[in-house]
Formats: C-alpha cells, sequence, structure tokens
C-alpha cells in the first residue's frame, strides 16, 4: 500500500519503537542514524535497487562491509527498474519529460563499484523461503537491529517524497533479541544447502545496466517506449485472432498485406478505444477490410448493423448470407449482418429491405459500421414538428437511441473525406464512439477533453490558413507543431487514414506482385462548334 506523506505527518512522527513510514519515523531514518564509519551490516531482503542505494550512497560507502541475502532467487529481474517500471520519459507539447530511469548509468557504475569493495551477496535457493526483512547494524560490540516488512527499495525505506509503502517494522531493543538475531543470520549465511553466493551475478547485472549503448539502439528502444502499448495491445490481439480462426475465413485470404494490416489496426482501436474511422483514400478497399472486421466480431457472437447511403446498398447487400447471392465469393463466411440506411434513420414505420422498421430494435447491436460517415458531421439537434411532435435528426437518433441505448456498442466509421469544413466535422464523428463524453480518453491517449482540444487544433489551422495566404508558403512543420502532441495522440487512437503514396512507399513488393494503381488521365474538354459565325457550317 502507497502513502502520500504530508509535512505535517513527518512533522508529527510519533516516539515509537514502529518504523511504518508514515507517523512513526521511517527505516531510512533509524539506518541513518545508526550507521557509523566501520559499521558491520547484516541484510535480509526480498528486493535491492540502485536508486535506494543512491539515497544511502554517503552512509553506505563508509561502512566496513555489507552481508546482503536475498530471499528469493528471482531477486536479479528486481535489480534492473526498467523490468517492472513505467517507461522512462513521457509525452509533452515540449519533448520528452525524462525521469530517474534515464540517470541510471552512473548509478550503476558507482554501486558495482562499491560492491565490489564492501558487499558479499548470496540467496536462497528455492523461491519464498524468506518472507521476514531484518537490518542488523554492529558497531564495535554494539548492536542494533531492525526487524519487519521492508525491502531495501526506494519505497520500501521511506525514502519516496510522495508514495513510500506503508510498512509495519519494529526496533529490536533486546541484547538478548540482538544477539539471537546475528546468531540466526550467520547460521542461514553459512549453510550452503539453503543458499549460495551470487555476487558476481548482481555485478553482470549492474554492469548490463550501467554499460554504454550505441545510438542506433538508444532509438530503436526510444521507438519501441513510444509504441510500446500499442505493440503489445497489437501482440494480444494477434492471439486473439487466432482464437477466433478469423484467418480460415475467405474475406481474410482475400485481403492485400496492407488492407490485412488496416483491419488489425481497426480491431485494436475498436477493442481499446470502443471506435474507429477508417479514413484510406478511395481505392483502398475499405470496404472489404470493414468486411474483415465484421467477421471478427461475428466470430465473437457479436451482432453487427451497417448503416450506408441508399445508392450503397446494393453493394453490402450483396455479402449477409441470408440473400443468397450467386455472385457472393464469401458465402462460406457467413456473413449475417444487419443492413439499413441512413435515410431508415428518419423513419419510424414502413420496410427497409424486408425489415419492418417499426418493431425494429435499434438497441441490439454490439458493432456498428457506418458507411460514408462524413454524412454525420453536423451535430444536428433534434426538433418538434408543425405537431409540437418531439423529432430526432439522424445524428441525434444515431447518438440516442442507437448507441446510447442498450447493449455496449462499438462504431466503425468510413470515409474518405471525414473532414469537409472544419475538424468540428472530426469531432462529431468521435463523439459518435464516445457516447458524446468529453474525457472518455483521458486514461488511455492523455485527451483530457475533446471538444476543447479540437477547438484549439481548428484555431491552430486557421491561423496557420490565413499566414499561409499572406505570405504564399504553406510549411506544414509548422503546422505540427502548432497542433501539439494531444492532437496527434486522439488521431493516432482513433482513426486510420493511409494514402495510396503510403501504400506504394511501405508496400512497394505487395504493389509490383498485384499491378500499380490506375493513372488518373488529365480532362479533356469536348464541346460542340455552336457559336460558329459562317453561315454555311
Amino acid at each position: 500500500m502507497k502513502v502520500e506523506a504530508s509535512m505535517s505527518n513527518k512533522n508529527a512522527s510519533l516516539k515509537s519503537g514502529i518504523r511504518d513510514n508514515l507517523l512513526r519515523e521511517t527505516v531510512h531514518d533509524f539506518l541513518q542514524q545508526e550507521i557509523k564509519n566501520g559499521s558491520a551490516l547484516s541484510i535480509v531482503s526480498a528486493y535491492f535497487t540502485i536508486h535506494a542505494y543512491e539515497k544511502m550512497q554517503h552512509s553506505l560507502n563508509q561502512i566496513e562491509g555489507l552481508r546482503f541475502l536475498f530471499g528469493d532467487p528471482d531477486f536479479v529481474k528486481r535489480m534492473d527498474p526498467n523490468n517492472t517500471d513505467t517507461k522512462a520519459f513521457d509525452i509533452t507539447d515540449t519533448g520528452l519529460a525524462l525521469n530517474q530511469q534515464l540517470r541510471q548509468k552512473p548509478i550503476a557504475k558507482a554501486c558495482a563499484q562499491w560492491i565490489k569493495e564492501k558487499v558479499e551477496i548470496r540467496t536462497t535457493r528455492e523461491s519464498n523461503l524468506i518472507h521476514g526483512k531484518m537490518y542488523h547494524i554492529a558497531n564495535n560490540g554494539v548492536d542494533k537491529a531492525i526487524l519487519g516488512s521492508s525491502n531495501f527499495t526506494v519505497r520500501g525505506l521511506g525514502l519516496s517524497s510522495n508514495n513510500s509503502n506503508i510498512e509495519l517494522n519494529l526496533e529490536v531493543d533486546s541484547d538478548r533479541d540482538r544477539t539471537d538475531l546475528k546468531a540466526w543470520f550467520d547460521e542461514l549465511w553459512n549453510n550452503d544447502e539453503l543458499v549460495e553466493d551470487v555476487k558476481n551475478k548482481v555485478l553482470a547485472k549492474l554492469k548490463q545496466i550501467g554499460q554504454d549503448h550505441p545510438p542506433e539502439l538508444v532509438y530503436y528502444k526510444t521507438l519501441y517506449e513510444l509504441f510500446r502499448e500499442e505493440i503489445e495491445t497489437r501482440q494480444t490481439n494477434e492471439q486473439t485472432l487466432e482464437d477466433v480462426h478469423l484467418y480460415d475465413t475467405k474475406i481474410w485470404d482475400k485481403l492485400y498485406d496492407f488492407q490485412k494490416e488496416g483491419a488489425k489496426s481497426v480491431i485494436a482501436r475498436l477493442l481499446r478505444h470502443n471506435g474507429c474511422i477508417l479514413a484510406d483514400s478511395v481505392g483502398l478497399g475499405k470496404t472489404y477490410t470493414a468486411l474483415a472486421v465484421i467477421k471478427f466480431f461475428e466470430l465473437r457472437n457479436e451482432r453487427v448493423l451497417v448503416l450506408c447511403p441508399k445508392k450503397l446498398r446494393e453493394n453490402w447487400a450483396l455479402y449477409p448470407a441470408h440473400n443468397s447471392q450467386a455472385s457472393n465469393e464469401f458465402l462460406d463466411d457467413k456473413f449475417g449482418y444487419t443492413l439499413l440506411s441512413h435515410t431508415d434513420l428518419s423513419r419510424y414505420s414502413g420496410n427497409s429491405g424486408g425489415i419492418n422498421l417499426a418493431d425494429f430494435n435499434w438497441q441490439n447491436f454490439d458493432l456498428i459500421v457506418i458507411d460514408e460517415s462524413h454524412n454525420f458531421r453536423n451535430d444536428t439537434k433534434p426538433r418538434e414538428d408543425k405537431e409540437d411532435n418531439f423529432r430526432h435528426s439522424r445524428y441525434s437518433r444515431l447518438l440516442e437511441e442507437v448507441i446510447k441505448e442498450g447493449t455496449k456498442t462499438k462504431v466503425l466509421m468510413l470515409s474518405a473525406t471525414p473532414v469537409n469544413t472544419s475538424l468540428t466535422d472530426l469531432r462529431n464523428q468521435i463523439y459518435l464512439m464516445t457516447e458524446k463524453r468529453e474525457d472518455v480518453f483521458r486514461n488511455s491517449l492523455g485527451v483530457s477533453n475533446i471538444r476543447t482540444l479540437i477547438r484549439q487544433a481548428q484555431k491552430a489551422f486557421k491561423a496557420w490558413e490565413e499566414n499561409a495566404t499572406r505570405d504564399g508558403t504553406r510549411d506544414k512543420t509548422e503546422l505540427f507543431n502548432t497542433l501539439g502532441t494531444e492532437f496527434f495522440q486522439l488521431l493516432g487512437g482513433v482513426s486510420i487514414a493511409r494514402s495510396r503514396r503510403h501504400i506504394l512507399k511501405y508496400y512497394a513488393e505487395e504493389i509490383e506482385k498485384i499491378g500499380e494503381f490506375p493513372t488518373q488521365l488529365d480532362p479533356v474538354n469536348c464541346h460542340p462548334p455552336t457559336d460558329c459565325t459562317d453561315p454555311e457550317k
């Protein structure tokens, strides 16, 4: 358990034999007070971190020697904070904010030198053999000891400025008990059947932590840390895709590699953020990519609704198995999604493709796929008709009665042009996946308020556009810097937008196999000679 220690708590420390890192002083206070020049220390702990050594470096460097006994042979993993701690930096609008992990190289080197000169290290051969923690200090025949729960870590010793562990340690004030503790430690330390020497292992680990790395490795490590969460999510999702046998479907076999990558990315965003805008350029096969995503969720027994413009209805009506179309090349996949048109959101009766809209349950779907989602770029409010009846707009009905009501609904939107006139278009489509909640991405993407962020981004874009008009230049780098990191975190988290140029650059080998994209020809102006002045013509 962690606690934020306030100054009032520290100032109100109780005089007690207990050291709890809260009101009754810290284990560090005890060690700092009792360690003298020439002290001999004996410690039992499951953890040892170089940052705890750094905090006590001045006192520890003056001791005569230390015998350190690890209570778990798995201790080496705990030597390196990178194995368990979070990223070594946070992304901010001004760059990378480093934390103390990036200072660990000189600390590791200093700690290694200290261990070489003054420390012996052993560990139990079996896991979980020793649970208690002990610190024994011998000063020329005068012994001091403390016994309890604190490991040799910054938090365990009570050295953290705001989140030390609440521990339970008791100072041993009886000479007999201190002598017994020392004898117990000596017996265990000298029992080769139970413990083994691991000093060289510790030094090897410290050498690894403190070594210099080539710039290339640092660069790749930085990239990994930046995208670690996404990479780990993709790895988890990869297993999920295998588990539902998506790779065995006809639609998956039909996809090109760039479409498969797109489908995986869409699925990852739907699972993590409840929505995604697939904004690939025209001609990159968004429909087939969406079909693969639909099949994934159908294989999980989730119900899918596809909403498309009326003019595209025949395209989507081809694939559901119950329509039994001979030209459906994915009949074996047995697609079962429900298909309706955008305009059906304005209707409360009648039939649409054999569906009785009067009795239709709009709230019954786990995933909604909206083709040409830019048609929902306007947050049109409900209104009253001439008979004073409350009437939803298509947007408000989709949000209030389809997405918010009933089962938790994920939203996939397809559009090559999600932004038409302003970034507000994008915001309104993002609202469909967040149920219009502004702070839903606070923890996952670091976006505290969607409306505020989009408003600031639109303002920055407008200022950049006006400046570009005045001086005749358009510096995209300047725009990107102005928009800020949070905006791109949002875009990257909820959308995928790839151009033909992107596909040509990063999937060049595949493009060579399947052929180049068709080249758009220049328009040819044709006109009849209706303005001839020659009367004979």
